[in-house]
């Protein structure tokens, strides 16, 4: 999509649609009400009809309002005044964007962004608008052909400002949030892909592929002998149940100062858990082919980087494999040597992330990282714990927990702080080797985050479990690019990007 910011009489804009916000009980905004008084009174007389819905997103679309230049005006609800927050303003933009689309305008001038919501300022509504209207606009198309698909679907928003002082402020936002909706289009989409598309090496190309998109990323991707001969015991132990080869993929982006110490990002890249030799139920194990949405939340947050060309020193680490039941599988019981020379004895061979991710962890001590953040859909019982809405955060480093709760709730895309302490690390003792890779059904979550704490005591490291927000189940099946807006908004604040 292609968005831009116009500012002027908003009568006399020349648009297919202008979407305009209307608050509860008949309330018009300010930029409605320079539509009415243009019209005569016409939008003030049709809302007292009551065509209009109350809730937040009900819509209402007008044709040829005299004195309006827009073809159509359409009209948001969008609740109460003092209510209007960061939610329903995403919610009264994701409305706009699915009715615009729907109707075939292809393009649209919104006044959405000119309401001031609650808690957010110029670049902030402008940034938003932009997230909300690609995500909403957002269709898997790959190996499925939308028969639903408008004829002219909305290609193009400008986004309406009332002062050209505010002018800059949207337009940063506007270009900030591109970047972040391209970044989460592409951990959508990977994530979408069937696990026969998207195997370890389908990533790797991939990564590839974004390397030739923007020339100043370098990427490397180690081949299974590579890893072989570094000593990644754990994370080829994972692999050895697959017909395709594991991956260990990396991508440079150097925008910083020569050695400045680099932020490094790494993300389970499981592209499908059978869970292997303790093999998992049969009901939704459709849904595992985004155990790799760690990965492709990595491969999100690098694209937004480097289209940002964001002056920092970010790698992005994504060990990819696949976990199934073989011959030559892991089995209960087994024993195997980490990269950082522990050895972890495997009572569930469904615990297979965390061997990836011990690996990739070790690895990274060689960049002598400012931080490192790990990113994966690690386990259910983070699911239980917190359900669908935050991130899992696990942390020794208060400072950092804070910067990244902070970046979480600035962007909307949220993380919760659970505990870390080394009263849980004694549920991973075995009897045969320095650790289990499991901790028992009891705080399954933090035993996870405990293991991979054993392989990041060189550097500042946090943990994200985001196994409860990277996909939505049922009828709304897909993934959501979570948490790819968590990350940009990491990394502008690191980069000195934001005003």
């Amino acid at each position: 999509m292609e968005f831009s910011v116009k500012t002027g009489a908003l009568a006399k804009q020349r648009t297919p649609c202008l979407v305009l916000g209307i608050f509860e009980r008949r309330q018009l905004s300010a930029p409605a009400e320079a539509i009415d008084e243009a019209s005569g009174g016409r939008l003030a007389e049709v809302l007292k009809r009551g065509d209009l819905g109350e809730d937040v997103g009900a819509t209402l679309c007008l044709y040829d309002l005299p004195g309006v230049a827009a073809e159509r005006v359409l009209l948001v609800g969008c609740g109460k005044r003092k209510e209007f927050d960061r939610a329903r303003y995403v919610q009264a933009c994701t409305a706009a964007a699915r009715t615009v689309d729907a109707l075939g305008a292809g393009a649209a001038l919104s006044a959405l962004p000119a309401l001031a919501p609650n808690g957010l300022d110029h670049y902030r509504a402008a940034r938003e608008a932009v997230a909300a209207t690609a995500a909403a606009v957002y269709r898997y198309t790959r190996t499925k052909d939308d028969k639903k698909a408008p004829k002219h679907p909305l290609k193009r928003l400008h986004l309406w400002v009332a002062e050209k002082g505010e002018q800059a402020a949207v337009e940063r936002g506007v270009q900030h949030g591109l970047a972040i909706a391209h970044g989460v289009a592409q951990a959508r989409e990977l994530g979408n892909l069937p696990g026969n598309i998207c195997t370890p090496s389908y990533l790797a190309e991939q990564a590839q592929a974004l390397g030739t998109e923007f020339p100043g990323l370098r990427v490397e991707v180690l081949e299974e002998a590579d890893m072989e001969a570094l000593g990644m015991g754990a994370l080829l132990s994972v692999s050895r149940g697959s017909r395709q080869p594991a991956k260990f993929i990396l991508m440079h982006h150097q925008g910083g100062k020569a050695g400045e110490k680099p932020v490094v990002l790494v993300g389970k890249g499981l592209t499908f858990d059978a869970g292997g030799i303790s093999l998992k139920p049969a009901a939704e194990m459709d849904e595992m082919k985004y155990d790799m949405c760690g990965g492709a939340s990595v491969f999100g947050a690098v694209r937004a980087a480097a289209e940002l060309d964001l002056p920092i020193n970010l790698i992005g680490v994504v060990p990819a494999s696949e976990n199934l039941p073989d011959g030559a599988a892991n089995k209960p019981g087994d024993i195997v040597r980490s990269l950082s020379g522990q050895t972890i004895e495997i009572l569930n061979t469904d615990a297979e992330g965390r061997l990836l991710l011990c690996d990739a962890l070790t690895y990274c001590e060689r960049f002598d990282p400012a931080v490192v953040i790990d990113m994966a859909t690690l386990t259910g019982a983070c699911v239980i714990a917190l359900g669908k809405h935050p991130a899992g955060l696990f942390t020794g480093d208060d400072e950092l927990a804070e910067e990244i709760l902070t970046a979480g709730e600035a962007s909307g895309d949220r993380a919760w702080r659970l505990p870390l302490w080394d009263d849980y690390q004694s549920q991973l003792d075995s009897n045969f080797a320095d650790m289990a890779n499991i901790g028992g059904r009891d705080g399954g979550a933090i035993t996870a985050a405990c293991f991979l704490s054993r392989y990041t005591k060189k550097y500042r490291w946090a943990h994200l479990d985001i196994a409860g927000i990277a996909w939505l189940g049922g009828k709304e099946k897909g993934a959501t690019g979570r948490p790819v807006a968590l990350l940009a908004e990491f990394l502008l604040r690191r980069a000195g990007a934001l005003a």
